[in-house]
Parts: C-alpha cells; sequence; structure tokens
C-alpha cells in the first residue's frame, strides 16, 4: 500500500523504490511547475474556500496561496508527506492540513469555491467522480491531475473542458507526452 512505503525526497522529486517495477517509482516531479500554477489559477478563479486533495511537493499549494482565497484546506495521507505539508503551513493562518483519506473524511467536510485533487496511489480514486458534487459550492471550479494524453481524461465528468498546455516533461513513469489537458469543471 502506497501510504505505507518509505518515500526519499529530492529537490526534483518525491519517489520510492520497488523492485517489481524496475526500482524508482516517482511520486511527484518539479516538472510538473506550470500544471501546478495552472490548476491553481482555475481553482482559485472565484476565490473563497479551496480544497486540495493531496499535497505532494506542495507546489500546488504555494500556487494556490499566491491567490486571493479566504480558506485553504488540504487533505493528505501519506505520514512522511504529512509532515511536510504541516512544515510547509505554519505561519499561514488560512490553511488546515487534514490527515488520512479523503473519503473517510468527506462528509466532515464543507463546500467548496475550488477543488483540485492530484493523489498518488489513492484508493478512494473511484469515489470522486460521486462525490465531488457533493463538495462543490455552486459556481464553484474543479480540476484533477489528468493521465490521458488526449481531451479525455479518467473521471470522464459531463460538461469538463480541456485547456491544452505544452510542456517539457523529463523522463518518468507516470507521463510522457509533451501536451497536458487540464480537465476544467464549473458546476
Amino acid at each position: 500500500m502506497y501510504k505505507d512505503r518509505e518515500l526519499f525526497f529530492q529537490d526534483s522529486k518525491i519517489y520510492y523504490t520497488d523492485s517489481d517495477f524496475g526500482g524508482e517509482v516517482q511520486v511527484m516531479m518539479d516538472w510538473e511547475a506550470p500544471l501546478m500554477s495552472a490548476s491553481a489559477a482555475y481553482v482559485c478563479q472565484n476565490g473563497g474556500d479551496i480544497l486540495e486533495i493531496g499535497f505532494g511537493m506542495g507546489i500546488s499549494a504555494g500556487y494556490i496561496q499566491e491567490h486571493s482565497i479566504t480558506s485553504h484546506t488540504i487533505i493528505e495521507n501519506h505520514p512522511q508527506i504529512i509532515e511536510k505539508a504541516n512544515t510547509w503551513a505554519q505561519g499561514k493562518t488560512n490553511v488546515n492540513i487534514v490527515t488520512g483519506s479523503w473519503f473517510d473524511i468527506r462528509s466532515e467536510l464543507n463546500t467548496y469555491d475550488g477543488i483540485f485533487y492530484d493523489t498518488f496511489g489513492d484508493d478512494d480514486t473511484d469515489n470522486f467522480t460521486t462525490v465531488l458534487p457533493i463538495l462543490m459550492k455552486s459556481g464553484g471550479k474543479a480540476t484533477w491531475w489528468n493521465n490521458f494524453t488526449n481531451s479525455d481524461d479518467v473521471f470522464f465528468i459531463d460538461g469538463t473542458t480541456y485547456e491544452s498546455i505544452s510542456i517539457n516533461p523529463v523522463d518518468n513513469m507516470y507521463f510522457n507526452s509533451n501536451t497536458y489537458y487540464l480537465p476544467k469543471k464549473q458546476f
């Protein structure tokens, strides 16, 4: 299970090792920064209350904080990343770090003006499509990590549009296209 794996942190990536998958398995890498910036800009367009599911390297969290928002709730389940998220959040009065599975605590969450979902090894990914509308305020905007290399994605949420973003990822195991299709869904 992902959350039980020992992670290794470098400036350019988070990874773990698994000989069954060829050694190094990247969880997140810094080449994603332009995608994190675009995601943050989209979900923060209305300001207000933002929910970020998955902290990773904190790249998107930093971009979210650059926008005029009221609150920023971050849910993270990996113990090592929780520690990094708590350190990052120190002194940020509008940030609330919530630990554990987003799905397990979904009934305790509020509704949000913007939601960004970017997890790794999430056992509850299949539930995102049905829970998302419940967490959104009217007019709210959501986006999520999209592994597909065309204007489609794993969730197939009706009314989703896509912004094509040119990128140049370094060699990795999870995304190797020069075009990223940022999903955009307004409720």
